[in-house]
């Protein structure tokens, strides 16, 4: 009974980590295949500001997650992606948990035809958003178009 029993455990903890594995695999594929990985800034001329455009870099580290770091001039940050869906229309569906503002954030992002790419939506975990249908809630100014850095 005993062996049958660390068997099982075994088992089930090879499929956990199995698991997780292809989720990183597939997370990292879908923002590869996306054609999110690189830096993207309103204006790669400026140094990175967070009034004039921060430098937003998405890449895959060496153990396969997708790391999201934001690079503001005097502060710097860096987060993990925890899920990457693309809907039927093309839109990126990212989550990222923030661990210096302890949240997960969901937004949305979409290519555009000239290759710059735009924030759609960017909501927190209670549903508040600070964009919404590419719009920034408190101005309702449209989200700038950022341009690949690389």
């Amino acid at each position: 009974m005993m062996r049958c029993s660390s068997r099982w455990i075994t088992a089930a903890l090879l499929w956990v980590a199995l698991a997780s594995l292809a989720h990183a695999e597939t997370l990292a594929a879908t923002v590869e295949q996306w054609g999110l990985l690189g830096s993207w800034s309103v204006d790669c001329a400026l140094p990175p500001d967070r009034d004039k455009g921060a430098l937003l870099t998405y890449e895959i580290s060496k153990d396969g997650r997708v790391m999201y770091r934001r690079n503001f001039g005097e502060a710097k940050d860096e987060s993990e992606v925890v899920s990457a869906t693309v809907n039927a229309e093309g839109l990126l569906n990212l989550m990222v948990f923030f661990p210096s503002l302890h949240q997960t954030r969901e937004f949305g992002l979409m290519l555009q035809k000239d290759g710059s790419l735009r924030a759609i939506y960017n909501r927190s975990e209670r549903g508040e958003y600070t964009i919404r249908d590419g719009k920034y809630v408190k101005t309702g100014a449209p989200t700038p178009a950022q341009q690949r850095c690389d």
